[in-house]
């Protein structure tokens, strides 16, 4: 089966994240920008005419359709190249796991599995190759 990741993560860790995943063969994904608050409920500011709340803050989305087997290693890479120190902070981001029923390649009519696979991507390194799902 097929999952997609959509991480939540800081505008400054995008580039640690994306070398990231490529480390462990993650070719494709799709990159936005996004605002929105946590926990945290967003930050004080303060200028020349006081301060004032900040309670939609500059994130960035990235969605991730990938093998069900490639889950739990993406996971880790994005924890790894997104969180902020050694124990992490306020604001890191989240990252959702759902399930695809179905991807459709527009140019060439492939579905499922064959739909998402990039030469030299994680499945094809780990030996996987044209497998259904």
């Amino acid at each position: 089966m097929l999952r997609k990741i959509e991480a939540i993560i800081r505008e400054d860790k995008l580039n640690d994240v994306k070398e990231g995943l490529k480390a462990i063969g993650i070719m494709g994904m799709n990159v936005c920008d996004v605002r929105g608050h946590g926990r945290q409920g967003g930050i004080v500011l303060s200028g020349r005419s006081g301060t004032y709340q900040v309670d939609l803050l500059p994130k960035i989305q990235l969605n991730i359709v990938l093998s069900e087997q490639n889950v739990d290693e993406t996971v880790q890479a994005i924890v790894k190249s997104a969180r902020s120190g050694v124990a992490g902070e306020a604001g890191d981001g989240l990252i959702f796991i759902l399930p695809v029923e179905e991807v459709v390649r527009i140019r060439t009519g492939e579905r499922g599995h064959e739909a998402v696979m990039y030469p030299g991507d994680i499945d094809e390194r780990k030996g996987r190759g044209k497998t259904k799902s």
